[in-house]
């Protein structure tokens, strides 16, 4: 069952920057670890980073540090991935999940089986 909602992707050209949010209506994020994983045509689904439930510990792909931010906004009910520098490689739906087995852990991962709440995905297509 989907409970988390993305919204944000789009095309853009290499070079430019787009802000995805991923959301829940039915349950508060504050708890929990957030993780952004996408997944491109013909290769397996990829953590690209995740943020602890107090937001102290963030971890990035090094694919994407540098140039990927994670963040969340707890009076939204929100958690951002903003990216910027975008290049085609990046070009994937995303994916946001929460790790809801765990309470106000100190540490997020991701391993995509760590993460129990999906989103359906939203699509970031990086071209000129």
């Amino acid at each position: 069952q989907l409970q988390l909602v993305e919204s944000g992707g789009d095309l853009v050209q290499p070079g430019g920057s787009l802000r995805l949010s991923c959301a829940a209506s039915a349950f508060r994020l504050d708890p929990y670890a957030i993780g952004w994983f996408r997944q491109a045509p013909g290769k397996e689904r990829e953590g690209v980073s995740c943020i602890t439930a107090s937001g102290g510990s963030i971890r990035y792909a090094d694919s994407v540090k540098g140039r990927f931010t994670i963040t969340r906004d707890k009076a939204k009910n929100t958690v951002y991935l903003q990216m910027d520098t975008l290049k085609p490689e990046d070009t994937a739906v995303y994916y946001c999940a929460a790790d809801r087995t765990r309470y106000w852990s100190s540490y997020c991962t991701m391993g995509d089986t760590d993460y129990d709440s999906w989103g359906q995905g939203t699509q970031v297509t990086v071209s000129s």
